[in-house]
């Protein structure tokens, strides 16, 4: 069943404005880390990460998400100093030429606080504001979207034998009390997104129901990004390094716009452009080039 995807509107900082819902926005990975366990230590050079900006910004990203601490399986966590270092001039160097919206990939305060003093427009907690008790002060403070993620455990110790009696029901509970959370502390209902978190805490079986059940997900009323690019389960499933994952991540990510997720997070903007473009073409019926 194609179901048919609710919109919604985004405030981002300096009176921009995002749309959420006419088609599925697809968001650049920049990971300025090492050791990620796809591109690690590709773009961890300030040059690099910020030549690869333009190249997903070109290549026609909606969103860039920019991270400076590994969330890998079994990682460990990045000093805070470590993780400024590494992001701050990088985001700087991209606000120069382009208002593209940015997200900050982080689970510290002062990284999201001082990655908005440099350009960033939200924040992306795999965390949902539990590792740092100042996260939501800072969300609420500076009025910015915030995304919401299941993750069970830590990233240290998440793919320890995960367990749920009902993968897809736990899930929404949980990103429903984070969101009751972040209402509390005075983030608004309007500027939050939920991430169910694949591959964060799951087996392979887990992250598949998961993706089967993502029309569930809309009882939440919030946008939904799901973030599947280049994860374990993929190769797994086809026997393939992460480097050779991108069709079966198109075949993820078809299934996923036809069920009205909202933002696809991706390694390889061009590509899954393609795909949004032609999912929804097939969708609609029609071609925007040709109606």
């Amino acid at each position: 069943m194609l179901r048919e995807r609710p919109r919604y509107t985004l405030n981002l900082p300096k009176n921009r404005r995002m749309e959420l819902g006419p088609r599925t926005l697809v968001m650049g990975i920049l990971n300025v880390t090492p050791d990620s366990f796809s591109d690690g230590g590709l773009f961890l050079d300030p040059d690099k990460a910020v030549r690869h900006a333009r190249e997903m910004i070109e290549a026609g990203a909606d969103i860039l998400d920019i991270g400076g601490e590994s969330t890998r399986p079994f990682s460990d966590p990045v000093p805070l100093e470590e993780e400024l270092r590494r992001t701050i001039p990088v985001i700087r160097a991209i606000r120069e030429f382009t208002d593209i919206p940015i997200s900050i990939d982080t689970t510290k305060a002062e990284v999201a606080r001082q990655a908005l003093d440099a350009g960033a427009d939200i924040i992306n907690d795999v965390s949902a504001l539990r590792f740092d008790p100042e996260m939501a002060e800072v969300a609420a403070e500076r009025n910015v979207p915030v995304i919401l993620m299941h993750m069970l455990g830590t990233p240290k110790t998440m793919q320890e034998n995960p367990t749920y009696r009902s993968v897809v029901s736990e899930i929404i509970a949980f990103l429903d009390s984070r969101i009751e959370y972040a209402i509390s502390k005075g983030i608004k209902f309007e500027n939050i997104i939920v991430d169910p978190g694949i591959g964060f805490g799951k087996t392979v079986n887990h992250n598949l129901q998961i993706i089967r059940n993502l029309d569930a997900f809309h009882s939440l009323e919030r946008p939904i990004l799901l973030g599947a690019s280049r994860k374990r389960f993929i190769g797994a499933i086809l026997g393939t390094p992460p480097e050779d994952r991108e069709t079966g991540l198109a075949a993820v990510n078809t299934y996923a716009i036809t069920s009205g997720v909202h933002i696809l997070r991706v390694h390889d903007v061009r590509f899954h452009l393609q795909v949004v473009r032609m999912t929804e073409s097939i969708m609609m019926g029609y071609a925007d080039s040709d109606k």
